[in-house]
């Protein structure tokens, strides 16, 4: 019998990856400004990592009113679409293959950022604090909720993101709906109050992810999207994690999308690091035969833990995300056994070429 590797081919739709290694989402807050615009050096930093089987991109707003942190690009701008085009003409000058990952950050947004309360199903605040446009660390505002009437256009800011994603160049798009963000927060009855056909059973607050799939599908058939099951960040909970996404996993399948992305809970392993996966993948393990395509599975993964997920069948692709941004040829590292670079957290977010595009590969 073969074993699956890291490093063999699969496929998402009609499209073919390398290898099984894929670049998370990573949000690193280094645009240009003003407007939020990918430029050189964003598209440097990308290229360097086109060994990957596929790159997802930072975390990109598809509205002015999606934006949720100081430096993040969008994709609903000429300026913005212009900007990722030389990004996507560097990844794929260097072999590689990326996706735009579509994302409006719902209650996490700040006013400062477009000058109205932020937006989300719910008129429920999170805890703790968020960034202001100008970098500043403030409290959480109440959010508004959205009328029922607005829905549409919401659905439509994500239909427009994949045109400008397409436009742009991408080879594909990904629905954030993970992390505590609008389309998450209409997922979870923590954060969803409705008495519409938006909230309430779980059918009814799946309605806008699945009709944002279904718009978005129409532009662009390679869609993958994001999920975090039992994910409590940004003070998200919900009553039936398994119910929810047991439903949304299936209709997802349904729709013969190319692929699902989901989040391992942090935990701590018995080598006492934060964030790595203990063991088996849990949220894969559990939704695994719920999902008929292409999984990804992404949160704190060491190597040799990917390798053993990807042999399980646990998963058919693992993403990467700290490692990614201190080892640029992470997937050369790995199949060579090399050791890794460490990764610089005061790095992460904001800054030019430190911490960001001065990592060295391995000789």
């Amino acid at each position: 019998m073969n074993i699956r590797t890291l490093f063999d081919e699969v496929k998402l739709g009609d499209l073919t990856l390398k290898n099984r290694i894929i670049m998370a989402p990573l949000t690193r807050m280094r645009s240009k400004q003003p407007g939020n615009i990918p430029f050189e050096l964003n598209a440097k930093y990308y290229a360097q990592r086109a060994t990957a089987g596929l790159i997802i991109s930072e975390a990109t707003q598809v509205c002015e009113e999606g934006q949720g942190y100081p430096g993040t690009p969008g994709i609903h701008s000429e300026d913005q679409v212009n900007g990722w085009k030389l990004v996507t003409d560097a990844v794929h000058k260097a072999g590689g293959k990326i996706f735009c990952q579509l994302w409006h950050v719902g209650r996490i947004s700040h006013s400062s950022f477009h000058g109205g309360a932020p937006v989300a199903p719910s008129p429920i605040k999170p805890t703790g604090g968020t960034f202001t446009a100008d970098w500043k660390q403030v409290p959480f505002e109440t959010p508004r909720a959205l009328l029922t009437e607005e829905i549409p256009q919401i659905v439509n800011y994500y239909k427009q993101g994949a045109l400008n994603a397409k436009a742009a160049g991408f080879d594909g798009v990904e629905i954030h709906g993970a992390n505590g963000y609008l389309l998450d927060q209409f997922l979870q009855d923590g954060t969803n109050k409705r008495d519409d056909n938006y909230g309430g059973s779980i059918e009814n607050r799946a309605r806008l992810l699945l009709e944002v799939v279904d718009e978005v599908y129409k532009v662009f058939e390679r869609v993958g999207v994001r999920l975090s099951p039992y994910g409590t960040f940004n003070d998200m909970s919900d009553s039936d994690p398994l119910g929810l996404f047991s439903y949304v996993l299936r209709e997802l399948s349904k729709r013969e999308i190319a692929y699902a992305h989901l989040i391992e809970p942090r935990s701590t392993n018995a080598g006492g690091k934060e964030g790595e996966v203990e063991g088996a993948p849990i949220t894969s393990k559990m939704f695994r035969d719920l999902y008929e395509g292409t999984l990804i599975s992404a949160g704190g993964y060491t190597p040799e833990l990917a390798k053993e997920a990807i042999e399980s069948g646990y998963a058919d692709c693992i993403a990467f995300g700290r490692w990614f941004i201190s080892n640029p040829d992470l997937p050369d590292r790995i199949k060579n056994g090399a050791s890794l670079n460490k990764y610089d957290r005061s790095t992460f977010y904001g800054g030019g070429e430190k911490g960001y595009t001065d990592y060295p590969a391995s000789s």
